[in-house]
């Protein structure tokens, strides 16, 4: 299994970045999806996640109505698109697939991706 994150890089505050996750190795369609992040020092924090249908999405506050979450089950693409970015979403950002329903809940993800950096700067 392979979860392949990219679209990271260095914006600044107020910028947009588009991450995707590309997934091999499973059948992406069964799995819902997770973005979390982890800042140095800091605990792995959840971002937002998608059912495998992307009928429904989850965020956690600190990025809602910035961040939107979406789905392409023919390309096995997970995206996360950020608008208005603040110095302080500066960290890895990680993809993740969970056989089940999506959920915000590090613990609850079977497969993650090796993570992709993005730095805000002020």
């Amino acid at each position: 299994v392979q979860l392949q994150a990219s679209g990271g890089g260095l914006v600044q505050a107020g910028g947009s970045l588009r991450l995707s996750c590309t997934a091999s190795g499973i059948d992406f369609s069964d799995y819902g999806m997770g973005w979390f992040r982890q800042a140095p020092g800091k605990e792995r924090e959840p971002v937002a996640a998608i059912t495998w249908s992307g009928s429904s999405t989850y965020y956690a506050d600190s990025m809602k109505g910035r961040f939107t979450i979406s789905r392409d089950n023919a390309k096995n693409t997970v995206y996360l698109q950020m608008n208005s970015l603040k110095p302080e979403d500066t960290a890895v950002y990680f993809c993740a697939a969970d056989l089940g329903i999506a959920t915000l809940r590090v613990s609850e993800y079977d497969y993650w991706g090796q993570g992709t950096l993005v730095t805000v700067s002020s």
